[in-house]
């Protein structure tokens, strides 16, 4: 098993007060914080990688 920040957002203090929903694309909470939201970027993401057993 291994890891990589290949999707990692160094901004992204995982924090916020509606989870990732808070940061784009969804604004949960409206307008209120935007500019700051929309500075972070989306939320950090992670990639599955699934692989056939070998015989």
């Amino acid at each position: 098993m291994g890891s990589s920040e290949i999707d990692a957002n160094p901004k992204d203090t995982a924090n916020w007060p509606k989870g990732v929903w808070t940061l784009p694309p969804t604004f949960r909470l409206g307008d209120q914080d935007r500019a700051r939201h929309a500075a972070i970027g989306e939320a950090d993401n992670f990639v599955l990688k699934f692989r056939k057993p070998t015989q």
